[in-house]
């Protein structure tokens, strides 16, 4: 039921205001239901030329070899054939002075790979760039994400 025009509260109730937070207290996400929070990531590439030498996809690969302990396995996990899997792995291998993966041929063992020392590194110093540059960028990251339209 609408109220007269003479009465002093609105006929749309207006929300409660509350006082400002906190600095650096965190606000809770302005997300509209069903849509999903923003995330920001960090995609660093190496280049050589025209090819990616190590990419995040390719970390991924890697990440995946060794939690699989095969390149079938890990191509699966990502939902990419085993030729791509392998193209990508013969990519990082030709342009890294070292060898990321060990693999054994198939047999009565059914073959498999496993990360070398060198492809562990990599993971490690590669998951760590990523770290440090966000904990770097943090202040201007908050400001970026607080600049969506949410």
């Amino acid at each position: 039921m609408l109220r007269s025009a003479n009465t002093t509260r609105s006929v749309y109730p207006m929300p409660a205001r509350t006082s400002r937070p906190e600095a650096g207290a965190r606000t809770p996400p302005r997300t509209a239901p069903g849509r999903p929070e923003p995330v920001l990531r960090f995609r660093i590439r190496i280049t050589v030329g025209d090819m990616i030498a190590v990419g995040p996809g390719k970390i991924a690969l890697l990440e995946a070899i060794d939690q699989a302990g095969s390149i079938t396995g890990a191509a699966k996990r990502l939902d990419m054939s085993y030729r791509r899997a392998w193209i990508l792995l013969d990519e990082m291998n030709r342009s890294l002075r070292h060898p990321v993966v060990d693999s054994a041929k198939g047999g009565a063992d059914g073959g498999g790979s496993a990360l070398t020392d060198a492809g562990r590194q990599l993971i490690a110093l590669y998951r760590h760039i990523e770290q440090t540059a966000a904990a770097a960028c943090r202040d201007d990251i908050r400001k970026l994400m607080a600049m969506l339209a949410r």
